[in-house]
């Protein structure tokens, strides 16, 4: 388990009775590429093969009136969502290819909020990465926007900025990498999840009632256990083994390959986010 608070995984993982001897919890800042770097040499260096990466962990401030940064100085919801991951996961991949595990997969966890073919993804602010211009420009508020699009600051519309660049990710993954290596790499929503800290910067009214109104209103709520269930399924179900898809679970909780929105699936936006990561980060 790698993770930024130790006490927190501790607990969650006494909290399902999970056997000490099953788990070893490693630490893990993806808001600090330095800490992204350190944590793959303590992996390494302990000696352990690596089956499955999920890429689970995600920062939301749809209330901020600016922008927060990571260690190195990029916009927090996508310095940590996109580019922490983005790093990890290319660090790892040697790692993955290496394993003798006979389903390989490297899993990115996305969000509806940030595909536009969807009623939440047309929920304004609306995802849009534009041309890049202020993520090439190193998201900083400073010498550019803190926005990737190189619009004002928007703290709901970074995080959903970071999530199209979650899905984009794992599809050019799938592009470069799937057939030389048989890695299954696939995205996946696992339904909304409204109970989870994700929205402890909201007001509280909102908490109140956000969860009821996603499960008599929307239809759209799924508990946390459920959500896990699904995470585990994209990790481990011999019928989910396709690379490049982006799944989805209908109202009978049965999974099913969704459509990405235009963005979410644009090639030629899914190579360019990856070039700017890599330079970002400093693989290129």
């Amino acid at each position: 388990m790698a993770c930024r608070v130790f006490l927190k995984a501790e607990k969650a993982a006494k909290s399902v009775r999970m056997p000490k001897e099953n788990y070893t919890i490693m630490h893990l800042d993806l808001a600090s590429l330095d800490s992204v770097r350190q944590f793959v040499d303590n992996f390494r260096r302990s000696g352990r093969a690596l089956d499955v990466l999920v890429a689970n962990a995600s920062v939301s401030q749809p209330t901020a009136k600016e922008p927060s940064f990571t260690a190195e100085g990029f916009e927090l919801s996508v310095g940590t969502n996109h580019l922490g991951h983005f790093l990890l996961s290319r660090l790892l991949l040697g790692d993955l290819k290496q394993s003798d595990y006979p389903s390989k997969r490297l899993i990115i966890v996305g969000s509806i909020t940030g595909n536009m073919n969807t009623l939440a993804g047309n929920v304004p602010p609306k995802a849009n990465l534009g041309d890049l211009r202020g993520m090439a420009g190193g998201l900083n508020g400073i010498n550019s926007s803190a926005m990737i699009d190189g619009g004002e600051f928007d703290g709901a519309k970074a995080y959903k900025d970071s999530k199209v660049c979650n899905m984009l990710t794992m599809q050019e993954f799938h592009h470069r990498y799937h057939e030389e290596t048989g890695i299954t790499f696939a995205s996946l929503y696992p339904g909304c999840v409204a109970t989870t800290g994700l929205f402890r910067e909201l007001i509280p009214l909102f908490r109140i009632l956000f969860p009821p109104f996603q499960k008599y209103i929307t239809k759209g709520y799924v508990s946390e256990t459920e959500a896990g269930k699904r995470l585990a399924q994209v990790v481990s179900d011999p019928s989910l083994t396709k690379s490049g898809v982006y799944w989805s679970w209908n109202k009978d909780s049965a999974s099913f390959e969704n459509q990405l929105s235009e963005e979410a699936s644009d090639a030629e936006k899914a190579r360019k986010v990856w070039e700017v990561s890599e330079k970002l980060v400093g693989l290129a």
